[in-house]
């Protein structure tokens, strides 16, 4: 995959960016799990379809608290001690999820689920970007999409093979299971080199670069460019993201997090089945293992994206993506206008290519880069809080995404509703290749100066 060649990657950093990766696990398994489970709450609960989009979209409520917090968590505990405990938490939640005796119970579990997933989704990023190499750097953050889809695919799965005895709450109380795993992982981890230095600990900084980075940089010019970068930046504030050089930055990441959501990934994930039964398809077991077999085409393209983006660069691949969701926002559109008839069975296979190809465009653009950004767009003292703000941005729209999608489908229909989210696709587009900045190959310490220089690079030195 691209981490074992010159300059060589160490055994370490290739741990450190599996396990915390891996994180990402709980947070796939929990996007799709509700799929299916929803399939049997609510014929369980007799819900309406607005309480089926409350139970839904409670959870990434819950995520945007989480996520306004897990900044300033992350600096104060540590990245390593934070992914520990999110792993921990989202294991109890998950059980209560499944054992919830109520409705006003599972909606309460699911809440403070979302508050695990909302600091694991700052933090993950900024631990993975801090602690790998830079030749291999938007690798790594990408890998945390992978462990994302890899989750994703594994709810649809669990749910397929639990349809026909419609156990909604093995469902919901299997996602412990990764839970477990990734907090066995997490634990042999170090924290940071960064964190360490921000917090007056070089010594256990300087063992950490040692580990990490081996002999491919000189540690002592290292760790005193890390030094440098805190000891000159003021200390992080939620104020220093609305002046100065860095309004430009934030712009880009709350722009960035609102777009990857509001263009509709998530209404594909939380209700594929509704969407294939709109199509034609009946049976339970049918439509999530076709809801599977999009995000399988998913996985492809986010491995894809894994193995080029420290080649081609970010801008590129995230254009890339975008690109290729417009492109399948135009096929759904036309599959739902010409509906069925005698051409019902091509317009159904021409639907779930439209599907596929609008995920596997996500994946390889906004879902990869997403992460990126998340680690490199912010100089060292805003990076914490900086990602707090663009996740959060993020999950506010897919709050609204989730909210509405059911709401739309039956209104507008699938063209109508299509059509919104095509727009809002070429609205990205124009929004990323106006303020994206390239920084494959550029040291993390670098994009300060990047940002005072009005949004331009210095030139590489040879």
């Amino acid at each position: 995959m691209h981490l074992t060649t010159s300059p060589k990657t160490s055994r370490l950093a290739i741990i450190v960016g599996i396990a915390a990766a891996t994180v990402g696990v709980i947070y796939g398994y929990d996007s799709s799990n509700i799929g299916g489970a929803m399939l049997y709450i609510a014929a369980e609960f007799s819900l309406t379809v607005e309480q089926q989009q409350l139970v839904t979209t409670t959870v990434v409520v819950g995520e945007i608290v989480g996520a306004l917090a897990g900044g300033t968590i992350a600096n104060r505990f540590g990245r390593k001690p934070t992914m520990v405990a999110v792993a921990v938490t989202f294991t109890l939640f998950s059980l209560l999820c499944g054992l919830a005796p109520s409705l006003v119970v599972l909606i309460i579990a699911r809440f403070l689920l979302g508050l695990t997933i909302g600091v694991s989704v700052v933090v993950v990023p900024v631990f993975v970007a801090e602690s790998a190499p830079t030749h291999a750097r938007g690798a790594f953050l990408v890998m945390y999409q992978v462990a994302t889809v890899s989750g994703i695919i594994l709810g649809y799965l669990a749910a397929m093979a639990l349809a026909p005895s419609e156990s909604w709450r093995w469902m919901l109380a299997l996602a412990a299971i990764p839970g477990i795993i990734v907090t066995l992982l997490l634990l042999r981890l170090p924290d940071t080199a960064r964190w360490y230095v921000m917090k007056g600990r070089p010594d256990d900084a300087r063992r950490t670069l040692e580990r990490i980075e081996g002999t491919n940089v000189d540690v002592d010019k290292e760790l005193e460019s890390i030094t440098a970068s805190f000891r000159t930046g003021r200390k992080g504030g939620w104020r220093d993201l609305v002046r100065g050089p860095y309004l430009r930055a934030t712009i880009f990441v709350v722009g960035l997090g609102f777009f990857v959501q509001i263009t509709g990934i998530n209404a594909i994930v939380y209700y594929s089945p509704r969407i294939f039964e709109a199509m034609g398809f009946t049976e339970d077991t049918v439509k999530l293992g076709l809801s599977a077999l999009v995000q399988f085409a998913s996985l492809i393209a986010v491995v894809i994206a894994l193995l080029v983006i420290d080649r081609m660069g970010r801008r590129p691949v995230l254009l890339t993506g975008i690109g290729i969701m417009v492109l399948a926002n135009a096929l759904l559109v036309t599959v739902f206008l010409i509906g069925g008839g005698e051409f019902a069975g091509v317009l159904t296979a021409l639907g779930f290519a439209g599907l596929v190809l609008f995920t596997a465009g996500f994946a390889f653009g906004f879902g990869s880069l997403v992460w990126v950004y998340a680690g490199e767009a912010m100089p060292a003292h805003l990076r914490s809080i900086g990602a707090s703000v663009m996740l959060t941005s993020n999950l506010i729209a897919n709050v609204i995404v989730g909210g509405v999608f059911l709401t739309l489908l039956t209104q507008l229909g699938g063209s109508g509703t299509f059509i919104v989210f095509g727009i809002l696709a070429v609205a990205a587009f124009a929004f990323v290749f106006t303020l994206a900045p390239e920084t494959k190959g550029r040291p993390l310490e670098d994009i300060e100066t990047y940002w005072q220089n009005g949004g331009r690079w210095e030139p590489i030195e040879r």
